[in-house]
């Protein structure tokens, strides 16, 4: 386990300085340094103002919906679990897009990620909350709370005040960390923090959960406490970050099923690798999706479902086969 962090937090740091220099105008190494000796050259400021805010911003989503994704599936014990599949991506898309219809994004910076994050907690809340027959009742309640958030979010694209404002809707939903600054970076780093702090203080009763109710229960696990961690801490982080780059999906699906074969299938032993794999993949994903030369930018969103939509698919597949 280990040796897995550390190779992943190597590829991290590969990919993060690759992050730096690629794009339509790729830098050479020595950018990197410019930012030290030389601030005042141009190719010091496109790495300082411009791609180190994204590259900071995609290691925070990544290793955020990594995170997530892994708590969820470890505490639904459902392999296609994700924020994204339980209506917690789509309920904070709701959120911020209700921030941005009615203005109140304008009015200040902190409204956006506030307004995710109550769209979060709420799709969180009611998913769990009428998902307790089972697991297969818990997708079709994120099912039908994620069709409940896309509908919003069509009527306000429907009776949007003006084509500007439906398009600044639409171009947010489709995800993306362009012309992002520190000012979002400084901004969702809080609920990031402290979200991801609940999700990892999990660890332990996620391995008595894979036993069972009853059997976490006898061995002292707090189910109700356990609900509302992965609730609020799944409803601040993935809220703010959604809030902020918009719906970015499969990360969180597909970098706990990367790192599970690798450190066994205790759901503590997993926690951390998939925020590792998440941080590298979503980094990775942001770089192909520059290099991917369209006018505009191919949007990170889309590229994402591209690329994990087949690994979904594989996945059902391989269930089906497994399961008795």
């Amino acid at each position: 386990m280990t040796r897995l962090n550390l190779a992943l937090v190597v590829l991290g740091v590969l990919a993060f300085a690759a992050s730096l220099l690629a794009g339509r105008v790729w830098l050479p190494p020595t950018a990197l340094l410019d930012v030290f000796h030389q601030p005042d050259s141009l190719a010091a400021m496109i790495v300082a103002d411009i791609r180190l805010p994204r590259t900071v911003l995609a290691l925070m989503v990544g290793a955020v919906l990594g995170l997530a994704g892994a708590v969820l599936q470890g505490f639904t014990r459902n392999p296609l679990a994700e924020p994204a599949l339980l209506g917690v991506s789509s309920g904070a898309a709701l959120g911020a897009v209700i921030a941005i219809y009615f203005g109140l994004a304008a009015l200040s910076a902190v409204t956006g990620p506030l307004m995710g994050m109550v769209g979060a907690l709420a799709a969180c809340a009611l998913t769990f909350a009428l998902g307790r027959g089972g697991t297969v009742a818990l997708v079709l309640a994120g099912a039908a709370v994620s069709s409940l958030t896309a509908a919003g979010i069509a009527l306000a694209l429907n009776f949007a005040p003006n084509p500007y404002a439906a398009y600044e809707i639409m171009s947010w939903l489709l995800g993306s960390l362009a012309d992002k600054s520190w000012t979002q970076v400084l901004l969702v780093l809080p609920f990031v923090i402290v979200g991801c702090g609940l999700l990892a203080m999990t660890g332990r009763a996620l391995d008595a959960l894979s036993l069972g109710e009853v059997q976490a229960q006898s061995l002292g696990v707090n189910l109700l406490r356990l609900t509302a961690l992965v609730v609020v801490g799944t409803a601040l982080s993935v809220g703010a970050i959604t809030s902020v780059v918009g719906a970015i999906g499969f990360i969180g699906l597909v970098a706990p099923h990367l790192v599970r074969p690798l450190v066994g299938h205790a759901p503590r032993r997993v926690l951390l690798p998939s925020a590792l794999a998440g941080a590298v993949l979503l980094l990775c994903a942001d770089i192909a999706a520059r290099l991917v030369h369209t006018n505009p930018e191919l949007r990170l969103g889309v590229f994402t479902s591209l690329l994990g939509t087949p690994f979904f698919f594989w996945l059902v597949v391989r269930i089906r086969k497994v399961a008795p």
